[in-house]
C-alpha cells in the first residue's frame, strides 16, 4: 500500500510542481490577509502605537454604535439584490439571444458587451451623463423634451444618487457574467438536444430548463459568484461619482467604509472588523447562491 502511495505521487509529482506557484500565491495574498484580517479585527491598531487587544469591542461598535456602518450595511445589501441578481439574469438572457446568431456577429455583439469591463474609468462618462447642471445629457434630455423644469442634482439628492450608481455598477458589471454564459452556452453538447427531443422535450423553454441550465450549471455558479462578488465590493465607482461621504451617506457603501476608516483615519483593526463582516455576508451569498442553482434542472 505505501509502495502504491509513492509510485502515485511520483506519477503526479508534475502536476504538483505546476500547481505550486498558484498555491503559493493563493496563501500568500488570499488565505493569510484573510486570517490576519481576522486577528487584527479583535484589537486596537493604528500603525503607529502598540497592538491592543479589545476582544468583540469593534464588533460592538459596529452593530451599536455606529449608525453610518448600518447605513453602508443597507445600501450594500440593496446595492447587491439589485446589481448581482438582476445583472446575473440580464446578462445569462443576453448571451441566450445572442448565442442564437452567427459567429461573426456573435463575437462582434460579445466584444460589444464585454467592453464596459475592458474600460476601467468608463464610468466617467456617467458624470457627465448625470452632471447637475443643464449640460448633463440626462438634464438636457429632460429639458428638452419639458418633462422638468429645472436640472435634477443627479448625484445630490439622496432619493437619486443611489439608483443612479447602481445602474452604472450594473452596466460595468455584466461583462464577466456575459462572457462566462456565452461560453457555457457554446460548450454545451448539441447531442443532448437530439436526445431531449427523442425523450419528448418540445419546446426551447424545456430546452433551456431540463437541458441547457444543467449542462452549463458551474459556469452559472462562475457567473454567479462573480457578479454578486462584484455587486458586494462596489466602492471606487460610488467613491467617484458620488463621493465621500456622500449626500445623506445614501450611497456609501461598506469597502467605502472599510477604505475611509483603514486609509484615512487609521483604524486598522475596526477596519478589519469591517471586512470580516463583509466576507462572512459573501460567504452566506455564496452558499445561497449554490442552493438555488443546485436545484436547477429538478
Amino acid at each position: 500500500m505505501q509502495n502504491k502511495s509513492k509510485n502515485r505521487f511520483r506519477n503526479e509529482f508534475s502536476f504538483y510542481v505546476m500547481l505550486a506557484p498558484f498555491t503559493l500565491m493563493f496563501l500568500l495574498f488570499l488565505v493569510l490577509p484573510i486570517i490576519a484580517s481576522v486577528a487584527l479585527s479583535f484589537t486596537s491598531y493604528d500603525m503607529v502605537h502598540k497592538m491592543d487587544f479589545v476582544g468583540f469591542s469593534n464588533y460592538f461598535r459596529m452593530f451599536v454604535d455606529d449608525e453610518v456602518f448600518l447605513t453602508t450595511v443597507k445600501n450594500t445589501i440593496l446595492f447587491s439584490f439589485f446589481t448581482g441578481p438582476v445583472g446575473f439574469l440580464l446578462s445569462f438572457v443576453l448571451a441566450w439571444f445572442i448565442n442564437e446568431f452567427k459567429t461573426g456577429i456573435r463575437t462582434f455583439l460579445s466584444f460589444l458587451f464585454y467592453a464596459p469591463a475592458l474600460v476601467g474609468n468608463a464610468y466617467y462618462i456617467w458624470q457627465v451623463a448625470f452632471s447637475n447642471d443643464s449640460y448633463g445629457y440626462i438634464n438636457s434630455v429632460l429639458l428638452s423634451m419639458n418633462l422638468i423644469t429645472e436640472p435634477i442634482a443627479w448625484l445630490k439628492n439622496e432619493a437619486y444618487v443611489l439608483p443612479v450608481i447602481m445602474i452604472v455598477q450594473l452596466w460595468q458589471s455584466m461583462g464577466i457574467s456575459f462572457l462566462s454564459n456565452i461560453s457555457g452556452l457554446q460548450n454545451v453538447n448539441d447531442e443532448l438536444y437530439e436526445a431531449g427531443a427523442i425523450d419528448g422535450i418540445r419546446s426551447r423553454w424545456q430546452e433551456l430548463w431540463y437541458i441547457t441550465l444543467p449542462a452549463m450549471k458551474h459556469m452559472l455558479l462562475f457567473s454567479a459568484v462573480m457578479q454578486i462578488q462584484s455587486s458586494f465590493t462596489v466602492g471606487t465607482i460610488a467613491v467617484e461619482l458620488a463621493g465621500y461621504p456622500s449626500v445623506g451617506n445614501a450611497a456609501d457603501t461598506m469597502v467605502a467604509y472599510m477604505s475611509d476608516v483603514g486609509t484615512v483615519r487609521y483604524e486598522l483593526g475596526y477596519a478589519c472588523s469591517v471586512a470580516v463582516c463583509l466576507f462572512v455576508i459573501m460567504a452566506f451569498a455564496r452558499w445561497l447562491i449554490g442552493k438555488v442553482l443546485n436545484g436547477v434542472g429538478k
